[in-house]
């Protein structure tokens, strides 16, 4: 779980796993779900490196390894890699600020990889209309949007599959899947959810909000 992004966009503050949603941090939310989720083993937390003693002490109550993230997503994952345990064969990638993606989402991912998947990718269709614009701001065409979809995570991996577009990946790209694609791997497609919205801006917040008000935070086991 890649979590030690500033988060500029949601203004000044903490970084943004960090951010207060209904009194807990984003990030606790975000375990908590995967923490509910049956196919899920241990978690491996990319932390900002100046925050690790408090994410260790967030999440002491789950089985999470807390490691220091880097100045890019993708330099966070790969931190993630080298720290899961060597049996570990299949990976998730789950962004911290997709913290209310429901369980049933990540089963289907981990399913998805079970049956033979090398990449597992939960997407939803494009519902606006898309535009492409030049410099100037000018519309130059409408874009067919029947075969576009956003893509969410937690996306999944074969581990000698996600580890290998790593160690080739020439630059870096916006999320995993797309790491993937460039060595030319298949990625499977599974439905998504509006609730594994990514929280970006202060408005996302209020929607966080407004989900915590309506299913309550979900607990550790026993607690």
């Amino acid at each position: 779980m890649p979590a030690a992004g500033i988060g500029s966009r949601l203004g000044p503050g903490s970084p943004k796993a960090l951010r207060s949603v209904a009194g807990e941090p984003l990030l606790l939310h975000a375990v908590r779900r995967l923490a509910a989720c049956p196919s899920v083993g241990p978690v491996v937390v990319a932390a900002p490196p100046d925050r690790l003693p408090e994410v260790e002490s967030l999440l002491a109550a789950y089985d999470v390894t807390v490691v220091a993230g880097g100045a890019e997503r993708q330099e966070s994952v790969a931190a993630g890699l080298a720290a899961l345990p060597d049996e570990v064969e299949l990976v998730l990638v789950h962004d911290a600020a997709r913290a209310f993606v429901p369980v049933e989402v990540v089963e289907q991912v981990v399913a998805a990889l079970r049956s033979g998947a090398d990449a597992v990718v939960p997407v939803l269709p494009v519902a606006d209309t898309v535009k492409r614009v030049d410099v100037n701001g000018e519309v130059v065409a409408t874009v067919p949007r029947e075969d576009l979809r956003t893509a969410q995570t937690p996306q999944g991996f074969r581990r000698s599959v996600l580890e290998q577009a790593h160690r080739s990946a020439p630059r870096q790209h916006t999320d995993d899947a797309a790491l993937v694609e460039a060595i030319g791997v298949r990625i499977r497609t599974v439905e998504g959810s509006p609730e594994a919205f990514k929280v970006t801006a202060p408005f996302d917040l209020v929607l966080a909000d407004a989900l915590i008000a309506r299913d309550g935070p979900r607990r550790p086991p026993g607690g």
